[in-house]
């Protein structure tokens, strides 16, 4: 394995992947702070300190932290989720000291100018009414939201109007201060990167003089709740999220509810896209996908339709599960749908991106990446008998759906939980 591991003495885990033939670097800082760390009252913080760490330092203005990437052909961005943020670049190789300066600049120095604060609650309260405006962006929101209810990772990653008002300078500090700190960052790159030059570079510039301050400690334990949630709009279709409770990302289950994903909705070539679209001319779109947290998960199937034919759409997703638990699933077509994911996997790894990526989320799920043939050999053991016994799990868990749109026969959705009995 190319990857080497190196632990600083403030608590921050530097991380490199070397790869040849290269000249650029991908690289980033990835803690472990997002949504699920945040209070009902505090939602939406992760995601608001993410932004407000782009708007300038004690020596770099917004406009210049910026520039100064993007002069030398690079980008910087970064991203809020549910248990992760980050923030990431990538560049020419010879400009990765000028990329590190940058990063430790605007994670250590922001200002969080009060006047900033106050154009950036606009912005992002231009961002959440536009997800709104967004029905499959709402459907998902709720579907997250009902499967755990009154939870951080129910929460929506932007947080609410309400919650964005309510952030002041003294609330973001402290925020800030106690999350992004070095004992729960892992720095990471992978391309054109030597491991010792990367690392004698991260001990000048990120924290230097901070000590390790502890574990980085786990939010309380997820409790699936399951539910149903409706919003009646007047629109042209039915969203409609469809799902279970599904395996941890720690948990090997997650790779037999990673091909049962792709079998059942991963493809045109999987189940519901020949049942629905194909034969029946349901849905122009409808895909399966699996959410892996650290410790619990969520399945999920979706689909925009007529409203006169959700129905029939709800009937068709339910009898998909069904069979899914009652039969065995034929060896071919479970090898097409660990091939779809090998194949991902493989053509990641040609990406300096990609690889980076990878590292932080394996580092933060495992504290060590596995090797690109473990996570295979883990895929290659998903077999019939798994992939039913994975689906008969998730009917016996309380089912999740969301829709909106114009709805007509709400007590039968409502009453949808019996149906899978």
């Amino acid at each position: 394995m190319s990857v080497k591991i190196s632990q600083l003495d403030n608590g921050l885990q530097v991380v490199t992947d070397p790869m040849d033939g290269v000249e650029s670097t991908a690289l980033g800082l990835w803690f472990k702070v997002g949504a699920r760390y945040e209070t009902a009252s505090l939602s939406g913080m992760a995601h608001f300190i993410e932004h407000m760490l782009f708007k300038g330092t004690e020596r770099r203005s917004s406009f210049a932290i910026s520039e100064e990437i993007e002069a030398t052909g690079g980008y910087l961005n970064a991203y809020t989720s549910r248990e992760n943020t980050a923030f990431y670049a990538r560049m020419l190789s010879q400009d990765t000291a000028l990329c590190l300066d940058v990063l430790s600049d605007i994670l250590q120095h922001s200002c969080f100018d009060p006047a900033d604060i106050e154009r950036e609650q606009t912005v992002i309260s231009q961002e959440i009414a536009q997800a709104d405006d967004a029905p499959d962006d709402v459907v998902f929101t709720d579907f997250q939201s009902q499967a755990f209810a009154e939870q951080g990772l129910g929460q929506s990653v932007l947080g609410t109007q309400q919650t964005l008002s309510n952030i002041t300078r003294e609330s973001a500090m402290d925020f800030w201060q106690y999350h992004y700190r070095p004992d729960k960052a892992i720095l990471v790159a992978s391309g054109d990167v030597d491991h010792d030059d990367f690392v004698a570079m991260a001990e000048k510039l990120f924290w230097p003089n901070l000590g390790e301050r502890g574990p980085r400690e786990m939010p309380p334990p997820a409790n699936y709740t399951g539910g149903v949630t409706l919003k009646n709009r007047p629109l042209e279709q039915v969203h409609t999220v469809l799902g279970f409770e599904g395996a941890s990302v720690t948990d090997p289950r997650f790779f037999t509810s990673a091909v049962l994903s792709t079998l059942l909705g991963g493809g045109s070539s999987s189940r519901l896209f020949q049942e629905i679209r194909e034969r029946r001319g349901l849905a122009y779109h409808v895909g399966a996908h699996t959410s892996g947290y650290a410790d619990t998960g969520l399945f999920s199937v979706y689909a925009g339709t007529a409203p006169e034919a959700e129905v029939e759409l709800l009937s068709v997703l339910i009898d998909e599960f069904k069979r899914l638990a009652d039969t065995r699933v034929p060896e071919a077509e479970i090898e097409r749908a660990r091939a779809q994911i090998r194949a991902s996997v493989l053509m990641g790894r040609e990406s300096t991106s990609s690889r980076a990526e990878d590292a932080a989320q394996q580092m933060l799920v495992y504290g060590i990446p596995p090797s690109v043939s473990d996570l295979i050999g883990q895929l290659n053991a998903v077999d019939a008998d798994s992939i039913r016994e994975e689906a008969q799990f998730m009917l016996s868990r309380p089912v999740t759906l969301s829709a909106v749109g114009p709805l007509g026969d709400t007590d039968w959705l409502y009453d949808l939980g019996r149906r899978l009995l």
